[in-house]
């Protein structure tokens, strides 16, 4: 079973996903990522594949994403680097990438190598469904890939229900049509977003990621849905510890967890 339906099953609530950057603040960091994410009980990660125009990314990730290019990281680099990871690390693992590197590579080459490193989902942020259904969705199927779709305040209700029956693991909530950021506090406005997909009862489950960064952000996630994604609040936390290990601690301080 895919580890993020096994996941959803045996765990409905309180679940927390940590994005990172691969190579980022070093080349070699992305395992010594992975484990302290997992030794930390952090249930979800999603691996950030870094691309020179990550368009649904703000600065902080923007920054991570340069500095991790500038390193020598590269979509091939990173499937070599877990090539061996699920030896150790056996929480689901997500990759973040956007469609022009993927394409490049082959989308069902990297389907392939997904599976052959033990990559549980994918999450391209511009992939438009349409295109999804009509030329990726039987190949991702195949795999045993679970396409991550988002949606976000202005996704109508009609797209959000065709997601939720063409896809698998869980919806993305996007808090806002911006890019990832901090966020102290969400708005009125967001809430009823929150609520309102909330009462819609959709099979898959949901987590609430793009502004996650403190306990009132998590606890309002955690409310409405199954769980939070925290990103820039971690990568800025990354940048300045010492050890990957620190950043988490740190990260888990700041959400009260």
């Amino acid at each position: 079973m895919n580890r993020i339906t096994r996941l959803f099953e045996t765990k409905k609530n309180g679940i927390l996903s940590v994005y990172f950057t691969a190579g980022y603040p070093a080349l070699n960091d992305t395992l010594k990522v992975l484990a302290a994410l997992q030794t930390k009980g952090i249930d979800v990660v999603e691996i950030g594949i870094p691309f020179s125009d990550p368009m649904a990314d703000g600065v902080i990730i923007q920054r991570a994403a340069n500095q991790a290019l500038r390193n020598g990281m590269s979509q091939r680099l990173l499937f070599e680097q877990l090539k061996n990871f699920r030896q150790t690390i056996h929480i689901p693992a997500i990759l973040m990438g956007y469609l022009n590197p993927v394409m490049q590579y082959g989308f069902e080459a990297f389907c392939r190598s997904c599976a052959e490193t033990g990559i549980d989902g994918v999450i391209i942020p511009d992939l438009p469904f349409a295109d999804y259904m009509a030329d990726y969705k039987e190949i991702a199927e195949r795999y045993d890939i679970k396409m991550i779709m988002l949606i976000s305040p202005e996704t109508s209700e009609e797209r959000i229900r065709l997601i939720d029956e063409n896809t698998g693991g869980f919806i993305y909530m996007v808090s806002s049509a911006a890019t990832t950021g901090v966020q102290k506090s969400f708005s009125d406005s967001v809430q009823s977003y929150f609520q309102r997909v909330s009462d819609m009862k959709l099979n898959n489950p949901r987590l609430i990621g793009f502004g996650v960064s403190n306990r009132e952000t998590l606890q309002m996630a955690m409310t409405h849905a199954s769980g939070a994604i925290v990103g820039s609040k971690f990568m800025e936390l990354l940048g300045a510890a010492v050890e990957p290990t620190d950043a988490v601690t740190d990260l888990l301080k700041t959400l009260d967890m």
